[in-house]
């Protein structure tokens, strides 16, 4: 049984990686030159000693001395000090951590101009960070990056237009910013921006188009893009229909972990559907997305167990399986998998009917994985 993905939406919740850039060709010998314009008070010497101790380029990696050297820099109005010194206490890093302290830097960057500074600011109002929530200014200070062309606040204010986060829901301007953030390589962009041509949000729908930034995603390893294009295969939509192609994308995003394409990639192994059918294969991989909680794979999984199809008959395992999707399911799901649970618990012995409620009530699968 096939099934489709909901959308994915949700704002990004870690600081930018800091990454101070290292003056090209600076060997490890101009160390002592460097610490010497760096003690007589020149910023950029400042940082870049700074740098050298975090990096551990040619010295032993010291955080405090980096951050030492860094907010000698900062102190003295270097933009980039300033942004990596709010890093620092932001990760509690060469210095104890305080949030407070790192907006005060990250804000010093930011009315520098720095776009980095500035997203960084706008995750820190979005998560009551060493300052109180408030979305709004979250979206400004957002907007200011992505107004600088800084692809994370980019992407972040396509999510904050397309879920009505710190301003009104404009679908419009979210593909704006989805397409700013992917023409600069932002996978995860490039997925929404595939969902919103899929869908008609924003834009015209365009199936082809919508493949097309799956792809783009896809192609970098994106797991819920590779899921979304194996989909798009087995369906024939914006693409000439391909279950070899299906299955190849599903199976990428399967190994990665994706529930729903492990689900997939099992159903076409039960189907032999653009693969050699593999009742052991299928259920080796509804088990992997089962154990996510994925309703259709412990339903699936639930029926190998009851009819002994590529696993050993096991009617306890099946009727738990069957209760756990039950549990899930809505509408005629609900209907259908509780009629499969009744029907598999009604040929167990009182004493396998205990056992089997009693792990069902657990919530979980209690025995081994299927071994690959």
């Amino acid at each position: 049984m096939m099934v489709s993905r909901s959308a994915r939406h949700a704002l990004v919740v870690a600081l930018l990686v800091w990454a101070a850039p290292l003056v090209a060709g600076q060997a490890p010998a101009d160390f002592d030159r460097l610490k010497a314009a760096a003690e007589r008070g020149d910023a950029e010497s400042q940082y870049q000693l700074g740098v050298r101790y975090a990096t551990g380029n040619g010295i032993a990696t010291d955080d405090a001395q980096a951050a030492r050297w860094i907010e000698k820099a900062a102190t003295q109005g270097h933009v980039g000090a300033q942004f990596d010194l709010g890093l620092m206490y932001a990760d509690g890093n060469g210095v104890p951590q305080d949030s407070k302290i790192a907006v005060d830097w990250l804000r010093k960057a930011a009315d520098q101009g720095d776009a980095r500074a500035m997203s960084n600011l706008g995750l820190m109002y979005a998560n009551g960070s060493g300052v109180p929530m408030d979305e709004a200014v979250a979206f400004d200070w957002y907007r200011k990056a992505a107004q600088k062309s800084e692809v994370t606040a980019q992407f972040t204010l396509g999510l904050m237009y397309a879920n009505g986060t710190g301003t009104a829901v404009d679908p419009a301007a979210a593909v704006s910013w989805f397409e700013k953030a992917a023409g600069q390589g932002h996978a995860v962009a490039q997925y929404n921006l595939g969902l919103a041509y899929a869908r008609g949000s924003g834009v015209p729908p365009d199936a082809v188009k919508a493949g097309q930034w799956f792809r783009a995603a896809a192609d970098q390893g994106d797991a819920q893009s590779q899921f979304m294009l194996g989909t798009m295969y087995a369906n024939g939509a914006g693409v000439a229909r391909d279950d070899a192609q299906a299955v190849a994308w599903y199976r990428k995003a399967a190994e990665k972990g994706q529930a729903l394409a492990q689900t997939n990639l099992g159903a076409r192994y039960l189907a032999g559907r653009g693969v050699a059918a593999d009742p052991a294969e299928a259920a080796r991989w509804f088990d992997r997305a089962a154990r996510q909680g994925d309703g259709s794979a412990q339903f699936n999984l639930g029926v190998l167990y009851a009819n002994g199809q590529g696993v050993v008959q096991d009617p306890v395992r099946a009727y738990v399986l069957l209760a756990l999707a039950t549990a899930r399911a809505t509408g005629n799901d609900a209907t259908r998998y509780g009629g499969a649970r009744d029907t598999v618990g009604a040929a167990l012995t009182p004493e396998q009917l205990m056992e089997a409620q009693a792990l069902a009530r657990q919530g979980t699968m209690s025995w081994p994985p299927i071994a690959p």
